[in-house]
């Protein structure tokens, strides 16, 4: 959902200049109205100002790539793609060098959210193939700034290869956003089972179910600190009796709308939630430095146009304090992550992109 999230962002953002009149006729390409800038195809693909990065790397060529997520050796990457003449993503696995790319969901329905289990033999990922072989229909854009909630969205588990799929979630709605802890014994993940999207954690075979989150509101995209202990993601909380009332309308229509997050914290009990940024934008893909002290995540907070059309990667204090931004790419660089040794970090990026509309997977080495 992270990656449709971003679609819907970009467009809302871009093609209206007022946001009270957005009208969308039609599902539009990832990315297809940012100011595109053409890269020259180079190997150097650092940009000025990028002191974090060294030895950037291009791993994906053409189409939509992005969330992709180590392993847990750090030897391969596992990341949803929309490409073969596909109609929607599914999820793909391609060593951590970018060779060797294969399909790994079965190719019915869409797929979202996919993620190692420790040990790298089994995988996890959301699709709608439960409810539909078929893709399902894109948001109703003419509604404004929304994504929609696909109900059909259950998590499954595979082997590595893809086979074995078996289905990890049952209950009627939305499920999806999963990603597991590094100690492997636990599933965090979005759901709609009580209502309202909220966090959620399981054991790996999908008992012992747990709510984490309750205030009204989205919060999802969630990922465990190194030590399994924390847990970092997104959140809207609607304040004012108007924000309530918008909210609740667009949910009772399996819609949301996406432009703006904030990042938190809490303990992976779900005690002790705190809300880290206060940038009043999309801020969204977080993700825990390797020390656990900072979290590096994507945001459209530094974009210089009214309609906030540019995201980058940025840092911050768990705390909150001593933002940093990270990248300074002119279009589109998010959905961070560290290898699990802390030495490299793997990103989605317009950069480089030989046409309009490419997203494509890269990897640097990291540098404090």
């Amino acid at each position: 959902m992270e990656f449709l999230f971003v679609l819907t962002v970009v467009l809302v953002l871009s093609v209206s200049p007022s946001p009270a009149h957005d009208v969308f006729a039609t599902e539009l390409n990832l990315f297809s109205y940012q100011p595109f800038v053409s890269f020259p195809q180079t190997e150097n693909l650092t940009i000025k100002g990028e002191k974090h990065f060294k030895n950037i790397k291009q791993l994906s060529f053409g189409g939509e790539n992005a969330e992709a997520y180590f392993s847990s050796d750090g030897k391969q990457l596992i990341f949803q793609s929309k490409r073969d003449g596909r109609g929607c993503d599914q999820i793909y696995q391609m060593n951590s060098d970018g060779s060797n790319a294969k399909m790994v969901s079965n190719g019915e329905g869409r797929t979202t959210c996919s993620y190692f289990f420790k040990g790298n033999k089994k995988i996890l990922y959301a699709s709608t193939f439960l409810g539909d072989k078929k893709c399902p229909p894109p948001a109703d854009y003419s509604r404004g700034y929304v994504w929609a909630i696909y109900s059909d969205y259950d998590i499954v588990t595979a082997n590595a290869d893809g086979s074995n799929i078996k289905q990890l979630t049952r209950t009627k709605g939305y499920d999806a956003e999963a990603t597991v802890s590094p100690d492997g014994k636990k599933i965090i993940f979005t759901s709609m089972r009580d209502g309202d999207l909220d966090l959620y954690v399981m054991d790996k075979n999908g008992k012992n179910v747990k709510r984490l989150t309750a205030e009204l509101g989205y919060d999802g995209g969630a990922f465990f600190s190194p030590d399994s202990k924390q847990i970092v993601y997104r959140a809207f909380h609607p304040k004012t009796d108007a924000e309530t009332a918008r909210y609740k309308q667009r949910l009772s229509e399996d819609l949301i709308e996406p432009t703006v997050f904030e990042v938190w914290t809490m303990n992976a009990d779900g005690s002790n939630k705190r809300q880290v940024t206060k940038l009043g934008a999309a801020s969204f893909a977080p993700f825990f430095t390797p020390d656990g002290k900072r979290i590096i995540f994507c945001t459209n907070y530094f974009a210089i146009d009214a309609r906030k059309r540019n995201f980058d990667l940025a840092l911050v204090n768990v705390d909150g304090t001593n933002l940093e931004r990270v990248t300074f790419n002119k279009t589109f660089d998010g959905f961070p992550m560290f290898s699990p040794n802390g030495k490299k970090l793997v990103f989605a990026s317009n950069r480089n992109a030989a046409k309009q509309g490419d997203t494509n997977v890269f990897i640097a080495d990291w540098v404090e």
